[in-house]
């Protein structure tokens, strides 16, 4: 179960990416006081006082406890009953709160090193708001000093953000925003500063002196006290036009640079390391245009293409980065992880900063400092990456993007579906007019047209997949005598129709054999039900059968079967799950006795009944 709870703002509960009503107020109250306490016991009586106002009824533990049985039928067993107390379990990434926390944090470390370095990770941080902390929860309660500092550490991350930008020369643009924030909270002096400061760097010196005299009468008149030190002494250093309020750009003289060690810059060669586009990509018109669509949003620009093996989701991404890829002149990086189940998201950081001009001595040993610096690196930058053979949400989720700028293409043969905020393109299989177009793209038209029938039985047998109808159109080309009828007589008839679906590098099997072997990697139980799907994919009570013959519940069998559907070797349909042709004659084949009981080198598959 995968859950998100809100709390900056109104409250908010999702559960497996499905927005659920937690109920009324005071059950509300009861989920955010446990999420604020995420995984630490809550007693019952401190529970109390997060959600009455006033000394809690007599009934308040019988109350607690109604609320939250009816919060654990949504939250399962992710909300532990204790002795008189209950513990919600969360995981990272879950709660906003903690989320916002982290991001501020490591923007501050990365601010201590280059303050412009910390500005896509501190709007990150602010994004993750929505408006007041625990809006619409009863207030008076003990958690009011909890949304009172969140909303003050709000402020802060504002306030330092804005002075990351400063750093960065955006003075002009900061100026709406800070007046905005002065105009809801205009007792923070550090914003009046920065106001100052932005006009003052604009050269409208006379408007930067006239806000010091607004922040003077504002707070003697609300506090009745004169500004502090700090902005005392910038108001004398602007009359004065002391040279060091000018902006030092980014780019300072290395005469002038800090001695302190700086991050890692991209390096002199800009990365170009797409593979060539396909020359027989044939038909995705409008998949391809969907993840071109993604690539130029104006906000998170990160796309999933997702798809059955061999389906042409590498081509498609590929063909869709070089068609933008006149738009991100800060390179292209393409990172194919071979869905290697065992690569960490460690691991492909790593990658990803070598290619960015990190030497590998450089690239630091903990995740998280390689997460920090790859957003540090591509922060502003008009960076596209590529990432092919994607099997976990968690390899890629620190490459998504922060803030507008870089751009990401995740390939996977799942769903991906905990990864937030990316648009989503799903390959069907490739069927009529497209796959007779990509045949004929191979063996010529006029070996199709000669017998049109048996190209559309050769298309059906190819069962959609754009790497089987590749390979059969490169059989027909090589062999130029052979009809395309003879083709499909084999690969009907015959009983080797996989060893016919392979061609010099070209295999159906082996794609196949990627994919299952990523599933099995994470659920053993999932890859013996698909053999057994293979031979018996009519049994009268199929789940029934499997789950006793496999030794395990009916619950744990539907599990196996959804991780199937995400993986695309299963299609889910109308309750009932079939096995598409091609993955049902590689699971027949995992289902065979073993070597040497059949022929060396010769898998011999006779395809069973359509499931």
């Amino acid at each position: 179960m995968k859950l998100q709870i809100r709390l900056l703002g109104t409250v908010e509960l999702c559960v497996d990416d499905q927005s659920v009503t937690p109920g009324a107020a005071k059950r509300r109250a009861v989920l955010a006081g446990l999420a604020v306490e995420a995984n630490h016991v809550v007693s019952l009586h401190r529970l109390a006082e997060m959600v009455w106002p006033e000394a809690p009824p007599a009934s308040a533990v019988a109350n607690l406890r109604t609320h939250a049985a009816v919060l654990r039928r949504t939250l399962g067993d992710r909300l532990v009953a204790r002795p008189n107390a209950y513990e919600l379990r969360l995981a990272p990434g879950e709660l906003d709160v903690a989320e916002f926390q982290r991001l501020a944090g490591e923007g501050r470390a990365l601010a201590a090193v280059e303050p412009a370095d910390a500005i896509a990770t501190f709007s990150a941080a602010l994004a993750c708001w929505r408006g007041p902390a625990g809006d619409g929860l009863p207030r008076g309660t003990a958690l009011d000093n909890r949304w009172t500092t969140l909303d003050e550490q709000r402020l802060q991350v504002f306030e330092e953000l804005a002075e990351a930008r400063l750093a960065a020369g955006q003075h002009g643009h900061l100026l709406p925003e800070l007046r905005e924030h002065l105009a809801a909270h205009p007792l923070r002096e550090r914003g009046w500063g920065q106001l100052m400061l932005s006009l003052y760097r604009c050269g409208d010196v006379p408007a930067a002196l006239t806000v010091f005299r607004h922040a003077r009468a504002t707070l003697h008149e609300q506090l009745g006290i004169e500004p502090g030190d700090e902005l005392v002494g910038l108001h004398r250093a602007m009359l004065d036009r002391a040279p060091e309020l000018a902006h030092v750009p980014l780019a300072a003289p290395a005469a002038m640079a800090s001695p302190a060690p700086a991050r890692p810059a991209l390096g002199w060669a800009v990365p170009r390391e797409l593979p060539a586009t396909p020359a027989t990509f044939v038909g995705r018109t409008r998949e391809t245009a969907d993840v071109v669509a993604a690539l130029n949003a104006a906000t998170l620009a990160a796309v999933v293409v997702g798809g059955a093996a061999g389906s042409g989701k590498t081509a498609l991404a590929v063909r869709a980065a070089h068609t933008v890829a006149g738009d991100f002149p800060d390179g292209q990086v393409f990172v194919d992880l071979g869905y290697d189940t065992a690569m960490t998201p460690g691991e492909v950081l790593a990658r990803v900063l070598r290619a960015l001009g990190v030497a590998p001595a450089d690239v630091p040993a903990n995740t998280d400092e390689r997460a920090g610096w790859f957003r540090s690196l591509v922060a502003r930058r008009r960076l596209l990456l590529v990432v092919d053979g994607v099997t976990r949400a968690a390899q890629v989720r620190p490459l998504l993007p922060a803030a507008p700028g870089p751009a990401l293409i995740v390939v996977g043969q799942r769903h991906l579906s905990s990864l937030d905020g990316v648009r989503r393109v799903t390959l069907h299989p490739l069927d009529g007019v497209p796959a007779r177009d990509l045949l004929a793209a191979f063996a010529g038209p006029e070996r199709l047209v000669a017998d049109p029938a048996a190209t559309v039985e050769l298309a059906r047998l190819c069962a959609g997949s754009v790497l089987a109808l590749r390979i059969a159109g490169s059989r027909l080309a090589g062999y130029p005598a052979m009809p395309v009828a003879g083709l499909v007589t084999q690969l009907r008839d015959g009983p080797d129709r996989l060893d016919l679906l392979a061609y010099e590098d070209l295999s159906v099997r082996a794609s196949l054999a990627a994919g299952v072997a990523a599933v099995r990697s994470d659920d053993e139980v999932a890859g013996r039900l698909l053999e057994l799907l293979a031979t018996q994919p009519d049994h009268p009570a199929l789940l029934d059968w499997a789950a006793a013959h496999l030794g395990v519940s009916i619950q744990r069998l539907h599990r196996a079967l959804e991780g199937l559907v995400d993986a695309y070797l299963v299609h889910r349909a109308a309750g009932r799950y079939t096995l598409p042709a091609l993955v049902r004659d590689y699971a027949a084949e995992l289902a065979l006795p073993p070597a040497p009981t059949r022929p060396l080198n010769k898998r011999r598959v006779h395809p069973p009944a359509a499931a």
